[in-house]
């Protein structure tokens, strides 16, 4: 039986094609990443990486370049995720924000503290070091936008609030990374002095329940 597609329905199967192919490539680049944060960079080879992805190695290159493509967009892909889950966990005012800052160093290192171990040994390295600087770049502007959503919620202007995102971010890796608790409090105990600060100078209506416009 001869089956006939007008355009529209050759669209529509090349449009499921791409999605089962876009989704089958990040289903390869979390296993891939995973496989690499429980393991190490330098000790899991190709086969390893195509036996924990389910397929063989010539599967692998249907969907990336070479392996370097594999580790490169797998990296970027799985961290811009982290990126994602902890602005999700965003503080809703500014009582919630004490909460947000107890909470998020220890989150971090107990559900991503191998995928930042895993990243700095990517981006460290000699062959993926551009790669690295242009992820981080990316960041940069990421948390700059992030800063920009909390403004409304805590009345602390964003400018002010960018640099203090960026403290909290190194407290919580630097902890995720070596587990230094020292560390780790004494930035977060600066952090919330400046904050209260803050919330004193351009938010002082705050700590009635009242948020200022």
């Amino acid at each position: 039986m001869n089956v006939c597609f007008n355009s529209e329905g050759e669209n529509l199967l090349r449009t499921v094609n791409e999605e089962a192919r876009r989704a089958k490539k990040i289903e390869i680049m979390e296993k891939c990443f995973d496989c690499y944060a429980e393991n190490g960079l330098t000790v899991v080879g190709v086969k390893a990486i195509a036996d924990a992805c389910g397929c063989n190695v010539a599967s692998l290159y249907q969907y990336f370049d070479n392996l370097d493509d594999l580790i490169i967009q797998s990296t970027e892909y799985c961290m811009s995720k982290v990126e994602d889950e902890f602005m999700a966990k965003a503080p809703t005012d500014v009582e919630d924000l004490w909460r947000f800052i107890d909470e998020i160093p220890y989150w971090t290192a107990k559900n991503h503290g191998k995928k930042y171990r895993l990243m700095y040994q990517v981006y460290t390295h000699p062959k993926y070091r551009e790669y690295g600087k242009k992820f981080f770049a990316g960041v940069d502007e990421r948390y700059t936008e992030y800063a920009k959503s909390l403004e409304g919620k805590i009345g602390i202007p964003c400018e002010k609030i960018t640099p203090l995102i960026f403290i909290l971010i190194r407290a919580c890796v630097h902890y995720a990374l070596f587990e230094d608790e020292f560390y780790m409090k004494s930035q977060i105990e600066a952090l919330k002095e400046t904050l209260e600060l803050f919330i004193t100078k351009y938010n002082p209506k705050a700590r009635s329940g009242s948020i200022t416009e």
